[in-house]
């Protein structure tokens, strides 16, 4: 499903991150169905995030980049790296960013 990014950042900082995880959640499932992959459900991903206290999501970042250059069709390239990246220092919501943006230019 194609996303406003502007929106989608102004909702999940107006909503002090609540939105954020429905965001992490909505776009797990739509990169599992985008590229075909078999994964872990957005309620297992927030749930496993959850206990252990952020280390699965750092490891679900890394997951979603290698979908998301299955989805692009750039397998070489280090996306799950970069994202990892993003999100150890703290800018996990630029992660989410470009990942909406490999959906958004998915679905026209």
């Amino acid at each position: 499903m194609k996303r406003s990014i502007p929106l989608c950042i102004i909702l999940s900082l107006f909503t002090c991150g609540i939105y954020s995880i429905y965001w992490m959640i909505v776009l797990n499932d739509e990169i599992n169905v985008a590229s075909r992959q078999q994964g872990p459900t957005g309620g297992m991903v927030f749930l496993f995030s959850l206990i252990t206290c952020g280390i699965y999501g750092l490891y679900w970042m890394y997951k979603m980049g290698e979908r998301v250059e299955i989805i692009q069709g750039t397998y070489s390239s280090n996306t799950g790296l970069l994202y990892l990246l993003l999100s150890v220092f703290g800018l996990g919501i630029v992660s989410m960013v470009l990942m909406q943006d490999a959906l958004n230019r998915l679905y026209p």
